[in-house]
């Protein structure tokens, strides 16, 4: 598998070009409101002093680093604000193969996509190993799959694209897998505020130095476009991670820290709770549609992804555009997120018309 262009854009472009009403159902952008508290940490910071438009530190600020860290349990100083989860990923990514451990990368299948495309832009070979059909990794497989290169291991829950939610000892596997073969566990958890189990545990629980933990805001508070995330390293890893993100991006953007410190601070588990009963309901009209179109689904455990598969309609970019152009919605192809559900196709359950998207759908295959 090769990632050589954002497939994603490719077919929402597609989809904004038809000559019909199209659903986008392709990216996961939240169309929830963000937490009030935001709106008014941007407000207050437009009329801050000169002084707090200039560079924040590096690593982001201290304020808010200190906020996470006492959040997830850890000291600050192993904290790196970064431009989004995809870049906490890139630095994690790059920390752990800058140790010359080896140059394979251990990833789920179906994966999202830019994990393989960050690998190769890492020089790094990945290795996808197959989930369960549900969605669920079996630690031997990795076990199986693991040599002498596999320097990184990575994975992501709850699960883009199979909305799983992976158990506390299967990570607990695969990081005493990581420390056998000298390698470091990647666990993204940019989805941990939408499990709907009640059973989602973070990595840092396990409290070892093979682990390092990414996320951020962008999914969570409904804010894809201030590009906050942060990283949470072992100590060995914190110099080199900090290096790499100073050369690349000076700093992270000061405005959006500060909005989302006052966030954190004043927004209330309900927010959340809130979110998580409309995505429920959401995937219950979603896969009734599914149903009565005949076709084969996964009903997310966590995040806000449905993967279906319908009779004698693969999953490709080909059919990704058919559907576009012939039901009225954009979803994405399973093809891109590996060979595992390449008979399937990836929605998002992020916009306000999932019941009409559901409805043309059932029509469409029905």
């Amino acid at each position: 598998m090769r990632y050589d262009r954002p497939q994603f854009f490719h077919v929402m472009q597609y989809a904004q070009s038809a000559d019909r009403d199209v659903v986008d159902m392709v990216s996961g952008n939240p169309d929830w409101e963000p937490p009030a508290a935001l709106r008014s940490g941007l407000r207050e910071y437009a009329d801050a002093d000169p002084d707090a438009f200039q560079y924040p530190p590096s690593e982001g600020l201290l304020d808010l680093r200190e906020e996470i860290a006492a959040r997830r349990n850890v000291d600050a100083d192993r904290v790196v604000v970064t431009n989004g989860t995809g870049e906490a990923n890139y630095l994690a990514m790059a920390a752990a193969l800058d140790r010359d451990a080896g140059s394979e990368v251990l990833l789920t299948d179906p994966v999202y996509p830019y994990y393989p495309g960050k690998a190769e832009l890492l020089d790094a070979e990945p290795t996808l190993v197959a989930t369960e059909r549900d969605g669920s990794l079996d630690p031997a497989r990795f076990r199986e799959a693991a040599g002498e290169e596999t320097s990184l291991i990575l994975v992501n829950t709850p699960n883009n694209p199979t909305g799983a939610v992976y158990s506390r000892e299967s990570l607990r596997a695969l990081a005493d897998l990581a420390a056998e073969v000298d390698a470091t566990l990647v666990v993204d958890e940019v989805y941990d505020h939408f499990d709907f189990t009640g059973e989602f545990e973070s990595a840092l629980t396990l409290d070892s130095d093979r682990v390092v933990v990414t996320t951020g805001y962008s999914k969570s508070m409904a804010i894809t476009g201030f590009r906050v995330g942060y990283v949470v390293l072992p100590d060995h890893l914190v110099d080199t991670a900090k290096t790499r993100h100073m050369l690349v991006n000076v700093a992270t953007s000061r405005p959006p820290q500060v909005a989302v410190l006052e966030a954190l601070r004043e927004t209330d588990a309900d927010y959340y709770a809130d979110v998580r009963a409309m995505l429920r309901e959401r995937v219950e009209t979603f896969t009734d549609a599914l149903d009565a179109a005949g076709a084969e689904y996964t009903t997310p455990a966590g995040a806000f992804y449905v993967l279906a598969r319908f009779d004698d309609f693969s999953g490709t970019m080909a059919n990704a555009k058919r559907l576009i152009d012939e039901a009225g919605v954009a979803g994405m192809p399973g093809e891109t997120f590996g060979s595992a559900r390449d008979e399937w196709l990836r929605f998002a359950l992020v916009t306000p018309r999932v019941d009409e998207a559901a409805g043309r759908l059932a029509d469409y295959f029905g």
